[in-house]
């Protein structure tokens, strides 16, 4: 026999839980640095031109220097780029070794019909654009028949092609293995000349922009959720009565798209056309941006392939005065990506969850209310 509790007439004593009377100010404000934080880095990167930043170290002279912004135009470029791949291989899964001949043909294409053919600058960029997109959809139709490492073989062969064709000059377009300036004639004004190099600047941040937004805006569609169910498990996928062919051929399609137009602006930010951009090698060191950053996010590419130019580009300037194995770029940028493959394998987007734990006791510490 249970022995009943009195309650008083005014009811039960309230029950206020911690989580509700306080709260923790310092938590909040890491909530909106994260959101914040995006935009803060777009309004500095906009304004980048205009900010005087001494850099010892890190870079020559200050930061809005010709120079540097030609330096931050590439970075900017290979982070489009790496996003574009990171919509195949990140939230696709598929392995890709020939996506750097979308990117050589955006380059090519352009150069080779401002150069030989005599059209204006915004037309070869068109023709340029186009032509990559149904190379792409071709190549794609064919390799995609295919899955797994005998679908990545198929890419690297078509990519070997390409780079052949380049190397042996046929019908004298390409310029061999001495690759072929941009006729300058056929440029705009403003992108021309040491002091225009800020525009140069500009149009590889639209670019990147461009990409960031139409990557993020498939993932989020319902498109979007299709690839990553195919990365996912594809048999699945099938069962649902969907066509996994053809969203691949999408995904690979729009990625060759956006790797061409990466091309286009390339081009003109160093100038022309040289036959490295046809290597498998390039396919590869798009592989280790996006593992670097962090396959399958919206930043993380971009970061990875930012951080992997800016490294190739001041180790080659830094490192040869190092001893030993020391002294070879590429032996300290693998050193560099071992180590960062290893202590976070889910490359730069990972800091944030793994930096939770110390944020979180951070915030424990000085719990302070709000009046």
């Amino acid at each position: 026999m249970t022995q009943a509790i009195p309650v008083s007439a005014e009811g039960p004593p309230a029950v206020t839980p911690p989580e509700l009377g306080t709260t923790p100010v310092r938590r909040a404000g890491w909530r909106r640095l994260l959101v914040l934080g995006p935009l803060v880095a777009l309004v500095v990167t906009v304004l980048l031109p205009y900010l005087q930043i001494p850099l010892p170290g890190l870079l020559d002279g200050v930061s809005n220097t010709p120079g540097n912004l030609q330096l931050f135009a590439v970075c900017l470029v290979f982070g489009g780029l790496a996003a574009s791949y990171d919509l195949l291989f990140g939230r696709t899964g598929l392995l890709s070794f020939g996506h750097a001949l979308y990117f050589a043909a955006g380059i090519y294409g352009t150069d080779v019909l401002v150069t030989h053919a005599g059209l204006a600058l915004w037309q070869a960029a068109v023709f340029a654009v186009v032509g990559s997109t149904i190379l792409a959809a071709l190549l794609g139709a064919i390799a995609l028949r295919t899955t797994g490492i005998a679908f990545a073989m198929v890419t690297l062969a078509f990519a070997q092609v390409g780079a052949i064709l380049v190397a042996r000059d046929f019908g004298g377009l390409t310029g061999g293995e001495e690759g072929l300036p941009l006729d300058t004639a056929r440029v705009p004004d403003f992108l021309l000349g040491v002091a225009n190099t800020v525009n140069l600047y500009w149009l590889a941040l639209a670019y990147l922009a461009v990409v960031v937004l139409v990557v993020s805006r498939v993932a989020a569609s319902p498109t979007g959720r299709v690839l990553a169910g195919l990365r996912d498990d594809e048999r699945r996928v099938g069962v649902l009565g969907l066509d996994p062919y053809r969203y691949k051929l999408v995904a690979f399609t729009l990625a060759g798209a956006l790797a061409s137009l990466g091309g286009v602006v390339y081009v003109l930010v160093v100038g022309g056309a040289s036959p490295h951009v046809t290597s498998s090698e390039l396919t590869l060191s798009l592989l280790v941006m996006v593992v670097l950053g962090g396959p399958g996010t919206r930043w993380g590419p971009v970061l990875g392939g930012i951080l992997y130019m800016y490294l190739d580009h001041r180790l080659t300037n830094v490192a040869t005065d190092l001893p030993g194995p020391l002294g070879e770029p590429l032996f300290v940028l693998g050193a560099i990506f071992i180590l960062a493959v290893y202590f976070f394998p889910g490359g730069l987007a990972s800091l944030k969850s793994r930096l939770a734990p110390i944020t979180a006791a951070f915030n424990r510490r000085e719990p302070r209310t709000r009046t």
